[in-house]
């Protein structure tokens, strides 16, 4: 069962990205990458997971607002495309991992330097 699962959350994956590509024209979704995506069990709910490469709390704000507000037509253009009984239900989660990458990189380029200046 749970390799059923794992093919269904990949499916969803490529299809939701392909629906906020093309037929989502709101704005505020433009910058909005879906990075994973995890199902319940019995596929009832799907929590998506998205990054927006800005640090501004505003615009993210606006991008969980666009898609929520999106949620709707994104679960009903997945329910034409997926070959499931039921069409989970979407919940949408921010993803901070590219965030956390970047701070990580952050501060090891901060740990060389002072290594580079331990080391003069």
């Amino acid at each position: 069962m749970k390799h059923r699962i794992g093919r269904v959350e990949g499916e969803i994956l490529r299809e939701l990205t392909k629906i906020l590509r093309k037929n989502i024209r709101d704005p505020r979704v433009n910058d909005v990458t879906i990075t994973a995506v995890e199902c319940t069990n019995d596929l009832s709910y799907a929590t998506v997971y998205y990054s927006i490469l800005t640090e501004d709390s505003k615009k993210e704000e606006e991008a969980a607002a666009g898609l929520n507000k999106a949620k709707g037509m994104m679960r009903h253009l997945l329910g034409q495309v997926l070959t499931v009984y039921k069409v989970p239900e979407l919940i949408f989660k921010r993803d901070n991992s590219v965030k956390y990458g970047s701070k990580i990189d952050q501060l090891i380029a901060e740990v060389k330097k002072q290594d580079a200046n331990r080391n003069k």
